[in-house]
């Protein structure tokens, strides 16, 4: 996810994915006059497609100089005493800056982002989702969470907060892997989140964009079965290259 400010000519990154090269093309080209602004980096946690996109900041790619990279507590201590990372914190490519559960914080006057902490597999770092709100909208970005029953925050009620949430859909349902227990890579399964919200205002359930779609999913076909259940429901898969103005 791209955060982008025209009024101050300031550009933030939500992860930075092994595929961080390509996105950020994909930002230069949506917003030319922004091209190459790297204004932060906010990460959830230290799984690799949500953090391993760093190490092009480094002296061997890029040579960033002192980009801020916001990280809770464990993320900042792994990236700041495990290497190859560690270099980037030594050569001050980047530059930790702390963030607190439920503490928001200003990425400028006009936006602000709150993390919150949410039950996932924290190896390595603890998970956070964030509440990211401009002058008109807010927008929830939650990649990751292993179910939506083991979250202290009703889910319902985080939705109803915000205006356009993106979603952990990285199944579409048990047995989608065959021959592995799926329990241990726990997800709440999309057909897991339409049941849930069935009962729902069309309006809440139309905020709804799934994202982190694992590559067995068969919502990545818009024309599948599980599209179309989908869509039946007012719900949607993310588009690469939607916007959404804050």
């Amino acid at each position: 996810l791209g955060i982008v400010d025209p009024s101050s000519g300031q550009r933030w990154f939500i992860e930075c994915s092994p595929s961080f090269p390509r996105q950020a093309r994909r930002l230069d080209e949506a917003y030319p006059k922004l091209a190459g602004k790297l204004d932060g980096i906010l990460l959830t946690h230290a799984h690799i497609g949500h953090y391993a996109g760093l190490i092009h900041l480094g002296r061997e790619v890029m040579g960033s100089k002192g980009v801020p990279v916001h990280a809770m507590p464990r993320m900042e201590k792994f990236l700041r005493t495990q290497g190859p990372w560690s270099q980037l914190v030594g050569l001050k490519n980047i530059q930790l800056s702390p963030m607190r559960d439920g503490r928001a914080f200003a990425l400028n006057k006009r936006l602000r982002v709150t993390p919150f902490l949410v039950p996932h597999r924290d190896e390595f770092s603890e998970t956070v989702g964030f509440r990211i709100e401009g002058p008109n909208q807010e927008i929830l970005w939650l990649p990751d969470i292993d179910k939506w029953e083991k979250w202290k925050t009703p889910f319902e009620k985080a939705l109803k907060d915000v205006d356009v949430a993106y979603l952990d859909g990285t199944f579409f349902a048990n047995g989608e892997l065959p021959g592995r227990d799926m329990s241990k890579i726990p997800h709440p399964f999309i057909a897991e989140t339409i049941r849930r919200l069935k009962d729902q205002p069309a309006a809440m359930r139309a905020k709804v964009r799934f994202i982190h779609l694992n590559h067995t999913n068969p919502a990545h076909n818009p024309q599948s079965t599980a599209a179309k259940q989908i869509r039946a429901t007012g719900m949607r898969v993310a588009e690469q290259g939607e916007r959404v103005n804050l």
